[in-house]
């Protein structure tokens, strides 16, 4: 009996993103440097494939510091750490390693620069998102204030209008956020925000390659994990984008088939930042098994970003 036919169409660019890649190259070579056990404090990127792979090689994956050896290195996320913690590793005199993102590097030296300058940061992202933690933790307690949506921006009441400044979570809606900022310089027209914007190139091009795809599908599959902020806003953008059809599987073993139903003639699949393409391959594979796939890919530009590992690690 033959399979039914099946187009995929898959948005480039997806997956992997330049500080993904570098964060995980940085374990991988502190691994071969200095040998197992190397630990890393939180999920180093927002993938469960990604970490359980750190760990077949020796990483060891901690919630804080306090349950590091001395005599072991440790190396913090991709998604950046409040200042509180490299500064408890030094008093600890710990060997430690920053795998933060340079771009969201880029907006904690922005809050930095605003807090000194005597401005108080309109924060706008996800209460308790490990980047958010990172960013506020880089000033004083209570020289940030976050945001989540418009009606937080209306609520706002702040002693100084005119010393405002404002800056973004790396990973959100572009459009959202756009509205977001719009609403923010209609309250508050003196407000001060980045000269480029914190939004990462990788977040923006993803959700352009899903909107575009978007156009011209049925159902709309996005690969990465429920805790990965890029990856379950690519479905937030598929739906408001016309793919009423969409959702996020982690990978191939989690999809559920009972929710590809026989009138999707043509699936859409992207992946989030943190979600290595062999991912993606094993969900292709997984749909040949039902269907008569053909594969077809849409690219809305190409990425050459590329993030170098610390030196001291080649």
């Amino acid at each position: 009996m033959a399979l039914p036919s099946l187009t995929i169409v898959l948005a480039s660019p997806r997956g992997f993103c330049a500080g993904v890649d570098r964060a995980i190259q940085i374990v991988e070579k502190a691994i071969e440097k200095y040998g197992a056990p190397v630990y890393v404090r939180h999920e180093i990127v927002h993938n469960r494939f990604v970490v359980e792979n750190l760990i077949s090689k020796g990483a060891v994956f901690v919630d804080e510091i306090d349950e590091v050896p001395e005599d072991r290195p440790v190396i913090f996320s991709a998604h950046g750490v409040p200042k509180a913690i490299p500064d408890a590793a030094k008093a600890r005199k710990m060997f430690f390693v920053d795998a933060t993102c340079p771009l969201v590097s880029k907006v904690h030296r922005e809050v930095e620069h605003h807090h000194t300058s005597g401005r108080t940061v309109i924060l706008i992202g996800h209460a308790n998102h490990p980047e958010v933690i990172g960013t506020m933790g880089q000033v004083p307690d209570g020289s940030v204030i976050l945001v989540q949506s418009i009606s937080d921006v209306e609520k706002l009441s702040v002693e100084a209008p005119e010393k405002l400044a404002y800056a973004t979570q790396t990973t959100l809606s572009v459009d959202e956020t756009a509205e977001i900022i719009k609403a923010l310089k209609q309250c508050f027209p003196k407000i001060v925000g980045p000269t480029k914007e914190d939004i990462c190139y990788a977040t923006t091009n993803r959700q352009l390659a899903v909107k575009k795809v978007s156009e011209n599908v049925d159902a709309m599959i996005v690969i990465g994990a429920p805790n990965s902020s890029n990856s379950v806003r690519l479905v937030e953008v598929a739906i408001n984008n016309g793919c009423n059809k969409a959702r996020l599987f982690q990978r191939a073993i989690d999809i559920d088939w009972d929710w590809i139903t026989s009138d999707i003639k043509r699936l859409g699949i992207s992946a989030g930042a943190s979600a290595p393409e062999i991912l993606v391959e094993e969900v292709i594979e997984s749909f040949r098994s039902h269907f008569d796939v053909t594969i077809e890919e849409v690219q809305v530009v190409e990425e050459t970003v590329n993030f170098h590992v610390p030196k001291f690690l080649m």
